[in-house]
C-alpha cells in the first residue's frame, strides 16, 4: 500500500510539474512584453491541456501567458537595423520618445503606443552599446 501511494504521488507531482512548465513564459522568455499579435497554437494547446486535466494550473498558465504576452507569435516583419534608431538618441544618451516613435512609424508603417503602461523597457549593457557603435553617457 505504501509503494502504491508513492507511485501515485510521484505521477501526480510529475504531471503537475510538467503542466506548470507548459507555460509559454518559460518556453519563450524572449517573447515577454508583446502587447498583441497572433496566438501561438503550440503554447495555446499546451495551456489547454493543462486546462483540460488540471483546471487551476491551466488557468494560471493562460493568465501568465496573456499577461506577459508570451502567448503571441513574434512578428519579424517589422524589424529594423539599430543604426536607424541612432537619431532618437540625444547627445546626453537620453532617448527622445517622439523621435523614436516617428522613426519607427516611417520605417515600419506602424504607430507604437510608447506611452502604454504595459511597455517593458530594458537597459542595455556596455557590450551591447559597443556592438552598435554607441558609447554610454553618464
Amino acid at each position: 500500500m505504501r509503494t502504491r501511494s508513492r507511485v501515485i504521488g510521484g505521477v501526480l507531482a510529475v504531471s503537475l510539474f510538467t503542466q506548470l512548465t507548459a507555460c509559454g513564459t518559460l518556453f519563450y522568455p524572449d517573447r515577454r512584453g508583446q502587447i498583441d499579435g497572433k496566438i501561438d497554437p503550440a503554447i495555446a494547446v499546451a495551456n489547454a491541456v493543462g486546462l483540460l486535466f488540471y483546471v487551476i494550473p491551466g488557468l494560471i498558465a493562460f493568465g501568465i501567458d496573456f499577461a506577459t504576452g508570451a502567448i503571441y507569435l513574434p512578428d519579424d516583419e517589422y524589424s529594423m537595423a539599430p543604426e536607424k534608431l541612432q537619431e532618437a538618441i540625444g547627445a546626453d544618451g537620453v532617448i527622445d520618445q517622439a523621435k523614436l516613435k516617428a522613426i519607427i512609424e516611417t520605417e515600419t508603417g506602424r504607430s507604437l503606443p510608447l506611452d502604454d503602461p504595459r511597455l517593458i523597457q530594458h537597459d542595455g549593457s556596455i557590450e551591447q552599446l559597443a556592438a552598435f557603435g554607441l558609447r554610454p553617457a553618464a
